[in-house]
Parts: structure tokens; sequence; C-alpha cells
């Protein structure tokens, strides 16, 4: 049986194992939460990006630049483009569907942060209006009515946190989230002060606050928990070994359900008073221990601010 020639100059199709994923990353969030940081930073990392696209031509876009060879692509949509958001959420299913793999990061920060920024850059909410009571008032109403817009969205998103992180942190963990494994869950565990706050995007948060803390004794208090006498004091109390056996012990129970659920993040947030011994020793320990089992990523929230 003869195989029917292909017609002229019309190459070959590679095998769909052979043909590269086409990946999308979708940057949302609240205004004021970092997108622009973000999006430049996947730019730096190779995405071909496009800011504040109209949500209806979303799908329109990825074949065009897939047509060109861009595998690789940014998009940031937000609340400017609100009454559009609707149809985000079942575009992305058609995406999925193509098999193009959809990647939706959402950034958030708390409405004080957000207060404080849009006063120190003067610039107005896209959903503020005059009216009635103080500016800051206003402010605040217009961040309430925005996380109510994008509350669907978020919930299909990987939340990121960028209260307390400065534009160099921002950037740094997303080329981190980049370069991750996107095949499987990737556990994202995360050192943190109770005193800052407690991070949006936690998925788990462990509080350590009762153990033993370094901080007390003189030599070892401007060290931090990953520095070997930090490290080595923690190992010899009994109770920090228990804690640490229950929390690996907790997550190597319940990890399945969460890569069965099709997740793609699971940040583990651990605080303590300060974010730099107990909290930071459990991080860099738990990270060692599951990284054989699972892509792991390490941040520590307040020392990282500090770099």
């Amino acid at each position: 049986m003869n195989t029917p020639a292909l017609p002229p100059n019309r190459p070959p199709e590679p095998p769909s194992a052979a043909r590269p994923q086409r990946v999308v990353a979708l940057v949302t969030g609240i205004s004021g939460s970092g997108k622009s940081v973000a999006l430049h930073a996947l730019e730096d990392a190779g995405f071909f990006c496009v800011d504040n696209l109209p949500p209806e031509l979303l799908r329109e876009l990825v074949h065009v630049e897939a047509a060109h060879g861009v595998q690789r692509l940014a998009v940031a949509v937000d609340v400017r483009t609100a009454s559009s958001l609707p149809v985000l959420l079942p575009l992305l299913d058609e995406l999925a569907a193509e098999g193009v793999k959809v990647r939706s990061l959402f950034l958030d920060a708390s409405t004080q942060a957000l207060v404080k920024r849009f006063s120190e850059t003067r610039r107005p909410h896209p959903l503020s209006h005059p009216g009635v009571g103080s500016d800051r008032q206003r402010l605040v109403d217009a961040i309430e009515q925005e996380r109510q817009l994008l509350a669907a969205l978020r919930e299909r998103s990987t939340v990121m946190d960028t209260s307390e992180l400065r534009p160099a942190q921002l950037r740094l963990w997303i080329r981190d989230l980049v370069g991750a494994s996107r095949s499987q869950l990737t556990l994202v565990f995360q050192s943190f002060a109770f005193k800052h706050g407690v991070p949006l995007d936690a998925d788990m948060v462990f509080d350590v606050r009762v153990l033993p803390n370094p901080f007390y004794l003189r030599e070892l208090r401007p060290l931090t928990g990953r520095d070997g006498p930090v490290a080595d004091y923690l190992r010899a109390q009994p109770e920090v070994g228990e804690m640490l056996g229950q929390i690996e012990g907790f997550l190597s129970r319940w990890l399945p359900a969460f890569e069965n659920d099709q997740r793609s993040y699971l940040t583990v947030a651990i605080g303590c008073t300060g974010g730099q011994h107990r909290s930071v020793y459990f991080v860099e320990t738990l990270a060692q221990h599951f990284a054989a089992r699972l892509p792991t990523l390490k941040r520590h929230r307040e020392l990282d601010a500090r770099s």
C-alpha cells in the first residue's frame, strides 16, 4: 500500500510528542500588587509579553503568536477590563483543551500595603471615583470592590503575596517559579515573621513560635537558621525534632491528594517571631527532605528583604 504524498512545499508534521508545548503565563491580580514588575521578569525569562489585553482576544493572540513560533507567552489582565472578565475563565478551559499549558499567577497584597503604595505614587486606583468620604476611604472601597470582581480568577490561580516584597525580591521569586518543573506539583516552603503578618499566598501555615528561640542566646542572635550553630542548637532540642517530624508526616500523607488535584504549586509557610531563626531552619530542613520527591523552592521573606 502506497503512502500518499504530502502537498508540495509543506514539511511533514512533527510527531505530537516532539512539538514544544505552548505555555501561557497569565499575570493578574490587585492593582498596585506588582503586575508590571512580574511581567518584566517574565520578559527577561524569555516570554513574549502583552500588557492589559482584552480577555476576548487571548485565544486569538495565542494562535497568532504560535504561528510565528512563539511558544512562551505572558499576558497581563486586570480590572481595567472588568466587563470582559466573565469570558476569561471559559477561555482558559478552551486553551487547556487545545493542549496549551496555562499558568495563572495572581498577585495580591494587604489593603494596608496597597494604600501605602498608591499614596506614594499618587496614582489613582482604576476603580476609584470622586465621592463622599476621605481619599483613603474611597481607595479602600475601590480595593475591596476589585477583590470581589477578581475573586473567581484568584481561586483558579497561583497566588503570590507581595505585601512585604521589594521589586527585586518579586523578580527573583517570579524567576524561580518560571524555572520550576511544570510537569508536577512544586512545593514552596516560605519562612516569615508573624509580627509582619501571615503571607496571603500560603496554602498551609505552621506556627513554630512555641519552640526554643535561638534569639535569646547572645552568640546565636546575629545568625540565621541557615547557619550551622543555629541549626545545631535547634537540632538538639527534642521539641524541634518532634514538630519537624509531625509536619513532614502530615505533608507526606496529603501530598498525593494535592498532586491528584492537579495543583501547580503548594505553598507551606512556617512562621516564628522574627522570621530569622526557627522558621528559616524549618524551611531549609523541609525543603531538603522533600527535594528528592518533588521540585521544591525556598523563600525567606524577612531574610530576602534584607539582601
